[in-house]
């Protein structure tokens, strides 16, 4: 809360109002904090969940994605031939092309048990696509055969206890030779890189098969023109700029599986419902002073000086719930982590949040300024 003797007269008031009903106040902080709390969380797992859906082609080095033809996601597609890696490549402004895989398989946990996961296969010897935020053994290993890296945080899903470790794909052995940090998937199945050579052997694509190509631009040459010469010349593909491509990802999860809405209305109940708790106490606070404001009127008081007096109770309790509200919002994110749930909470989510709140305590405290500036100056003196 601001320093009081940096306040203005109506601030102090404000001050006052607020501090005369202690239990009021704890209210009026509760559905402040409470709204707070709820939109950041709710707003954080949206997030969290649409990142997590293009995480590979984010940070893969790639400036376009040449896939087959009506791929709709990056999870799920067909495979292309040999013969359009040769097309892409002689397609002017084409500065490198390499071949990726993306494909489900079987997980053969040592202690019995199988799990479904997700392969990512990429070029070795250029290192696009492969895996990042390494904590443990080396990607480069990855060269080497039957050798994979996945996130740590499956290690207890995939039965296993870190590098060295070894299970099964699709009936084929592989050694854990590195762990990552925070590559999430939003299937149900993690993400498990290995070469190029190496996801081959695990899928059932063909030696001249894979899921997509990745291309890099030449000196000069704009994504988004590359994509235009690449689909001029190549036909029966489907090609994307990396940032469509993660726009189209996040969009085909996020809201045509019903994942993304349920959580955007979920967000928008907690506005909705931290609106009307904070409106009604505000309100409830305001119509406690009613004599107050009366005198006030009675003395000379015009609208606009209790206009602020109303605000300032308004600012004073956005500031106070919030910054309460979002230190347990950042305390929850950092704990739901650690239990798995992939909550997003940037600092400018935190700071637009924080304007919303400001938005939505002046917005209410706007309902109870109509019936102060109507009151009759006579009620003071009929009350004594």
């Amino acid at each position: 809360m601001l320093p009081a003797m940096r306040l203005p007269m109506t601030g102090l008031i404000a001050v006052r109002n607020l501090l005369h009903d202690r239990m009021r106040l704890f209210v009026t902080l509760t559905g402040v904090v409470f709204s707070v709390v709820l939109i950041a969380v709710q707003s954080g797992l949206f997030v969290g969940f649409t990142t997590s859906t293009s995480c590979v082609i984010d940070n893969t080095d790639a400036d376009v994605w040449v896939a087959s033809k009506g791929v709709r996601n990056f999870d799920v597609t067909n495979p292309l031939k040999q013969a359009k890696y040769y097309q892409v490549l002689s397609v002017p402004g084409v500065a490198l092309v390499k071949r990726f895989i993306v494909q489900f398989a079987n997980w053969r946990k040592p202690a019995g048990g199988m799990e479904s996961i997700e392969i990512v296969g990429f070029d070795a010897i250029t290192g696009m696509g492969k895996p990042w935020n390494m904590t443990d053994g080396d990607s480069a290993l990855l060269d080497i055969p039957d050798t994979v890296v996945f996130d740590r945080f499956y290690l207890g899903k995939l039965g296993v206890t870190g590098v060295g470790d070894h299970a099964e794909i699709n009936d084929r052995r592989a050694r854990i030779v590195g762990l990552t940090r925070d590559i999430r998937s939003f299937t149900t199945s993690p993400y498990v890189f290995a070469s190029l050579r190496t996801a081959l052997e695990y899928t059932k694509y063909k030696a001249d098969e894979f899921t997509y190509l990745l291309v890099k631009a030449a000196p000069g040459v704009t994504p988004a023109e590359l994509a235009r010469a690449i689909k001029a010349r190549v036909d029966a593909v489907d090609v994307f700029t990396s940032r469509e491509f993660a726009r189209a990802t996040q969009w085909y999860w996020m809201f045509t599986t019903g994942a993304g809405m349920a959580l955007v209305i979920a967000a928008a109940l907690g506005l909705v419902v931290g609106g009307v708790v904070v409106a009604q106490t505000l309100y409830a606070t305001t119509m406690d002073h009613l004599a107050e404001f009366g005198t006030l009127r009675a003395m000379g008081a015009g609208g606009p000086y209790i206009y602020k007096i109303i605000l300032w109770q308004a600012v004073l309790s956005a500031l106070a719930g919030y910054g309460l509200g979002i230190s347990i919002s950042f305390f929850v994110v950092h704990n739901a982590g650690r239990g798995g749930a992939n909550i997003v909470l940037t600092a400018s989510m935190a700071a637009g949040l924080f304007f919303l709140t400001l938005f939505m305590c002046t917005a209410a405290a706007m309902v109870s300024i109509h019936k102060v500036v109507r009151i009759d100056p006579a009620m003071v003196f009929k009350g004594a």
